[in-house]
């Protein structure tokens, strides 16, 4: 008995080497990632992490008027509020 696998919708099946295909698609991810998250963006020079501890800053309304603060009050915001993929990229 044959076991037939009918072919996804609009699509078809095509048969490719796992070699190839895995270190096409992790290129592909590797790029992606070195241009969305570890190249500065062009507007203002901030990467992502650096974009969004100035974010939770202005929200504290953190300025050279307002009162010190330590720094883990602001990594503990950020990692809060934007970023939970711990805190070394942001310190």
């Amino acid at each position: 008995m044959t076991i037939h696998t009918p072919t996804p919708e609009g699509g078809r099946i095509v048969g490719e080497q796992m070699a190839e295909a895995l270190s096409r698609r992790y290129l592909a991810y590797a790029l992606s990632t070195i241009t969305n998250r570890a190249l500065p963006d062009v507007r203002d020079g901030f990467k992502p992490v650096h974009r969004r501890i100035m974010y939770a800053m202005h929200q504290m309304r953190l300025n050279p008027q307002a009162a010190a603060r330590k720094c883990a009050k602001v990594v503990g915001e950020v990692m809060g509020g934007y970023h939970p993929h711990g805190d070394a990229s942001i310190y």
